[in-house]
């Protein structure tokens, strides 16, 4: 299998795995943010992978976007969107897809 193809793959599980365990606490509790923090800090391990999360999506971030400043591609927008509408688990594969369906063009 084509690494590309294993990204896409990875794209795909990274929107549908971290939905379906939120729909049905977005169904039942709605698009409540102040109770979505609270329960995502309510213990010491929620905060540990809350945490890690916000630091690994701002690096993501970041590194998409210098590489759109070196003029190697322009993935920041959609990565962007990614992280803001699911988190890295699509963005980041995203992000890798992007770059290899690039690199494959340009030889």
């Amino acid at each position: 299998m084509r690494l590309k193809t294993v990204y896409l793959v990875l794209c795909f599980l990274g929107a549908l795995l971290p939905y379906w365990q939120i729909g049905p606490w977005l169904a039942e509790n709605g698009l409540n943010l102040p109770l979505f923090f609270r329960q995502l800090f309510a213990n010491r391990v929620g905060a540990f992978f809350g945490m890690d999360v916000f630091v690994s999506a701002a690096a993501l971030l970041v590194f998409a976007w210098a590489e759109g400043r070196r003029g190697s591609f322009r993935a920041f927008w959609p990565v962007l969107l990614a992280v803001l509408a699911v988190g890295v688990s699509l963005g980041l594969p995203l992000f890798l897809y992007l770059r290899e369906r690039r690199l494959e063009r340009s030889g």
